[in-house]
């Protein structure tokens, strides 16, 4: 019997019945790993769940902080989001940790039950609460919520009902179950089983699906059979450490759309196949061909261990860079592998493995269900596989004293779960104003118009898609009625060599739908016949934004870009892992040299899955590094006591000034500060570079990127957690 794997069994972890006692994890771990749970019980919502784990982190590190003499607490006597929490402090007791425990354990079990009360295994989840909450031997009949008696269950119970009133006020529509207030899908529904798309109105807007049955990732059946977009308004939810600098508002049909992070239009349709129709049609057909790969009895053998694969070197700046950075014909990325395992010194082993059981398990490994944590919780059980790691020490940013295990998880469950909610807030506010389709839509809309490679040949259309031998053709006469049909009806239509979907897998215990030449009419994505597609908009991946901000936190959290031991592992065991289908053929095990490489294959796993182009994905990552990395910066602020206190007026100097090109461009900041980002600006307010900077201890000078740079004023802004300053440059020839 095949296993339907949660990814709490995946990382080896035991499921909280009160089995797991405090003395081997802290209490803040031990809700964490509740709350996980909780999210594989209730319906498969990434918005949603990382909302719920950032509150929930949010009460466990105020409710530490709250004890600390350094620390600053983040909604405890604070207005955040126009919602002020009262808090004049408490006096603290002799035992501490006690006091702490109980607190986070109080706050825990009542915004967790409240949370999850309406979930659809309620009945599963509530009594598991109960069950933690009892074996850590507190009593559920302690309501009481008057903080100022210096009860920590009274303070936990505080924050809680805090906690809950904010979250009424939010901006995300709780009280109303999250509901949709004002978006219009453009696009009547697609029915995947019907072949075509013939119903598409327009070509770069969502399009929704109408199945016989929906099952969504969390294994829930969905009673509506066409699910409504999830979450298109949320950009509107209260963030973590988005600056209205980030923020940019857009207006359709009379409502206000908030983009943080906006990356600009994706690839533009138009039916002439002018404008931006060729990189569209060149990214959508790369899912339809990279499908292809999913057949290991193509023979296609790789290295997939971190000597082959991870140390990308450089993402691509722009859609035209794409073609160079995904291979459209054999599938993955310009990887370099890593030379040796820095922990051992030692190169890494080799893993030979067909490419299409990589390829696969990939798909299935990250895309989170059935049972599953979605996502943004997916990242925190990797988070906690690292810290039961034994080669791992708990040392903040990899330095200075060990800290305690309650210390460590607090503050990293805190900046993690900032960071994966800023991610949904920034990419769902993406996906509702862009409002992007899907590849099924695309690819089958492109089908139906025809080919664009010859004029000359039949069904020509500018807007078609382009003919690829082997992999992109048209049907023949001679071809087999499967694909003519009957009487030749379909004989001039696109045919695709791709995996040839649900059809052909009765039972997915024993049946592999391999790969084969298909109508394009009749394409489908490497998913469950029951789910095809995510329902809400492609661009931006969420995928890529929640992996690329949790692992800059990670390597900034850890002080270190590699896993412990410079390997992180989840073995798939033959014909025991695939879900959708039979396989893997042989033993795979997924392997990373760092927290990037991770999620670089998070990335490609999608398109594999024929859930994002390249498009959807690469803004994503890049969206995700700054948002990673302000979400880090923001709460070490509060880690050191200083978030709300005044810091010291930051200036800058660039030399030199004039800048001559070719020459070295050199930023000094007037103090040390934490990581930034800086941009150049043009006199006409268009931004031409962009980057990321990461900053050593007690760092002032730092050599900037002034290549390409004609001649003219620039406005160079660098702004961190909290702080922004700017200077002009000249640039002259």
């Amino acid at each position: 019997m095949k296993h339907i794997y949660s990814r709490f069994a995946l990382w080896g972890l035991l499921i909280l019945t009160g089995s797991i006692l405090a003395q081997e994890h802290s209490v803040a771990r031990q809700w964490n790993e509740a709350l996980l749970e909780s999210i594989r019980n209730d319906y498969a919502r990434p918005t949603v769940h990382a909302r719920n784990l950032f509150h929930t982190s949010i009460l466990m590190y105020d409710l530490w902080a709250a004890y600390d003499l350094q620390a600053e607490p983040y909604f405890l006597g604070k207005t955040v989001g126009g919602f002020t929490i009262p808090f004049e402090g408490i006096t603290k007791p002799n035992n501490i940790r006690a006091a702490r425990d109980q607190a986070i354990s109080y706050g825990c079990y009542r915004l967790l039950q409240h949370r999850f009360q309406n979930a659809p295994h309620a009945d599963v989840i509530l009594p598991m609460l109960d069950s933690l909450f009892l074996a850590l031997g507190y009593n559920p009949d302690i309501i009481a919520t008057t903080y100022t008696s210096d009860s920590p269950a009274h303070l936990g119970n505080y924050l809680a009902s805090k906690i809950i009133e904010f979250g009424f006020q939010d901006g995300s529509n709780e009280q109303n179950s999250y509901a949709n207030r004002f978006y219009q899908p453009a696009n009547p529904t697609l029915i995947p089983v019907v072949d075509g798309n013939h119903a598409i109105l327009d070509p770069n807007r969502w399009q929704p699906l109408t199945l016989d049955v929906f099952i969504d990732q969390a294994g829930n059946v969905i009673p509506l059979s066409t699910p409504e977009f999830l979450s298109p308004e949320w950009g509107q939810v209260t963030p973590f450490a988005l600056e209205r600098q980030d923020l940019s508002i857009n207006t359709r049909g009379g409502y206000d759309y908030w983009v943080y992070h906006d990356p600009g239009e994706p690839p533009l349709f138009n039916f002439s196949g002018t404008q931006g129709t060729d990189a569209y049609r060149w990214g959508f057909m790369l899912v339809a061909i990279w499908s292809s790969q999913l057949d290991p009895a193509d023979g296609v053998m790789w290295d997939i261990s971190p000597g082959a694969i991870g140390n990308i070197p450089k993402l691509p700046e722009s859609v035209e860079e794409y073609p160079a950075f995904y291979d459209l014909l054999n599938g993955g990325d310009p990887s370099l592998g890593h030379a040796v395992n820095p922990y051992t010194g030692l190169p890494y082993e080799p893993q030979i493995v067909p490419r299409a059981d990589y390829a696969r398990v990939l798909a299935e490994f990250w895309a989170d269900g059935p049972n599953s944590e979605t996502p943004p919780g997916h990242w925190f059980t990797i988070l906690n596989y690292v810290n039961d790691h034994p080669a791992f020490v708990k040392r903040y940013r990899g330095k200075g004293e060990v800290l305690d295990d309650l210390e460590w998880d607090v503050k990293a469950y805190f900046t993690l779960a900032g960071a994966v909610h800023d991610a949904a807030v920034s990419a769902w506010g993406v996906k509702g104003w862009y409002d992007y389709l899907r590849p099924i839509s695309a690819i089958r809309m492109m089908a139906d118009l025809g080919q664009s490679s010859d004029p000359t040949l039949p069904n020509y259309h500018p807007g078609g898609v382009e003919l690829i031998p082997g992999l992109v053709e048209m049907v023949q006469a001679a071809d087999d009625t499967s694909l003519s049909g009957p009487h030749g009806e379909h004989v001039g239509k696109i045919k695709l060599f791709a995996w040839r979907g649900p059809d052909y897998i009765d039972d997915p215990e024993t049946d592999f739908a391999g790969v084969g030449w298909i109508r394009a009419e009749r394409w489908w994505p490497y998913q469950r016949p029951t789910f095809v597609t995510p329902p809400f908009a492609g661009y931006v991946s969420g995928h890529s934004t929640f992996s690329r901000a949790a692992a800059e936190v990670m390597t900034l959290l850890t002080g270190d870009p590699f896993f412990p031991g410079g390997m992180g592992e989840f073995h798939a065991p033959r014909n025991e892992f695939l879900v959708f289908e039979e396989g893997p053929s042989v033993d795979v095990t997924l392997q990373w040299a760092t927290y990037r490489d991770a999620s670089d294959q998070t990335s490609l796993s999608r398109i594999w899955g024929g859930i994002h182009p390249p498009a959807d994905d690469m803004p994503g990552r890049k969206m995700g590094i700054e948002i990673g990395i302000d979400a880090f910066n923001k709460a070490e602020r509060y880690f050191n006591g200083w978030a709300s206190g005044p810091v010291e007026d930051l200036s800058i100097r660039l030399f030199p000034n004039p800048y001559r090109a070719g020459a070295s461009l050199t930023i000094e900041l007037n103090r040390p500060a934490d990581n930034f980002r800086c941009e150049i600006y043009n006199i006409l307010g268009q931004r031409v570079k962009a980057e990321v900077v990461e900053v050593r201890t007690n760092q002032r000078l730092f050599a900037l990127d002034g290549e390409g740079l004609s001649s003219g004023v620039y406005f160079v802004h660098i702004r961190g957690a909290g702080w922004q300053a700017t200077e002009k440059l000249l640039v002259v020839r």
